[in-house]
């Protein structure tokens, strides 16, 4: 039987658009938790997101509208279940577990 994870922000707003597989618009964005040339991971209301391409570049954050907009050649999007950093405690506390 498949049950809807409860997420602490399920009220947020989380979408994706992608046009032709070059750019991606996502909302619901609380954290870029690392991004480079090869991979963005996003820590969103709905879990970890990691696009996977080449190319990859940020060309737009918003921190107030949780927006983030990746441009370049993508070749996958996947979620995980991860705990967003706010509720795991941060860098620090993750650190020394």
């Amino acid at each position: 039987m498949d049950e809807k994870k409860n997420y602490k922000k399920a009220d947020q707003t989380h979408n994706i658009i992608m046009e032709n597989r070059c750019r991606l618009s996502v909302s619901g964005v609380e954290d870029v938790d690392n991004f480079d040339e090869s991979t963005v991971t996003l820590i969103t209301a709905m879990g970890a997101l990691t696009v996977k391409g080449a190319g990859l570049r940020i060309n737009k954050l918003s921190v107030d509208t949780g927006e983030v907009m990746i441009e370049g050649d993508m070749d996958s999007f996947e979620y995980s279940d991860v705990a967003s950093p706010r509720e795991s405690g941060g860098f620090i506390s993750r650190l020394f577990k």
